[in-house]
């Protein structure tokens, strides 16, 4: 996770600019943003947008209600050939120090467009219940006091999966299966151990126990490279994604219930 004192000295943009807080909304610190930085914070404010069509303040407002976060405010870094770097800075705690901060960073290039900076940050791109799970799991794995297990294993938050049966919280549930831990969503910039022109790819993993015969417990690992659509990487995920929950593990034929039996053993538990 990128804290703020990592950011600055890896964009090296000493002399921030002016700050925002939030306070039920935002409003300037009554020192103002210098006349080009304010522009480039409303463009990504009002401009950029999740893939299911939400704003950066919609994603961080829902996230803070189930998550260690506390929303600190924006800044403008300086320009450079590339573009110009806008920060949102969070902390885990209210308490917590500038220096302990944590910060999300778009990149505004010259002609408009606008990316994420950070690999921890990318599971924003697919709404507020991806970053959310993100920012949880991290929490679970690094032992945080009071970390919202609830929502880990909640089918509902899973729902930004998408398969042709249907969406993936949906089936969970209709399947009758209960989530587990260790839940993993993440996101890497490089593919198969490269760096991809086209970008990287989003990982979701999760443990299930099913109460279904023959189903039992299971893992299910989903990828998406940017600009496609989800893909089973998991013996238990193709099932999924494959099968309707109506029919799973309805094998009439003795052959097909033969057939099934040595990959179900080898499941990873």
């Amino acid at each position: 996770m990128t804290d703020r004192r990592g950011l600055w000295f890896g964009l090296g943009l000493g002399g921030c600019v002016g700050l925002m807080f939030l306070t039920g909304g935002l409003a300037g610190n009554g020192g103002g943003f210098r006349a080009d930085d304010k522009p480039s914070i409303d463009k990504v404010r009002s401009t950029w947008r999740a893939q299911d069509g939400e704003t950066a303040e919609e994603i961080f407002a829902k996230v803070s209600t189930v998550a260690h976060f506390v929303p600190r405010g924006w800044e403008a870094g300086r320009k450079t050939d590339t573009g110009e770097p806008v920060v949102f800075s969070w902390a885990k705690h209210r308490s917590d120090k500038t220096k302990d901060e944590h910060t999300v960073t778009w990149e505004v290039a010259p002609d408009g467009t606008m990316k994420l900076v950070a690999p921890y940050t990318k599971p924003m791109e697919l709404g507020w219940q991806a970053f959310a799970l993100s920012l949880v799991s991290d929490e679970v794995a690094n032992d945080e006091k009071r970390a919202n297990r609830r929502f880990l294993h909640d089918p509902a938050n899973f729902n930004f999966v998408t398969t042709a049966q249907g969406k993936l919280g949906d089936l969970l549930r209709r399947g009758r299966c209960t989530i587990g831990e260790p839940v993993g969503v993440h996101y890497s910039p490089q593919i198969d151990g490269q760096q991809s022109a086209e970008g990287g790819l989003w990982r979701v993993e999760l443990s299930v126990g099913c109460n279904i015969p023959g189903l039992g417990d299971g893992v299910i690992i989903f990828e998406k490279r940017e600009d496609q659509d989800w893909e089973p990487q998991s013996f238990f995920a193709k099932f999924i994604a494959t099968s309707a929950p109506g029919s799973w593990f309805e094998l009439a034929d003795p052959k097909e219930q033969e057939a099934f039996e040595p990959t179900r053993k080898t499941m990873p538990k």
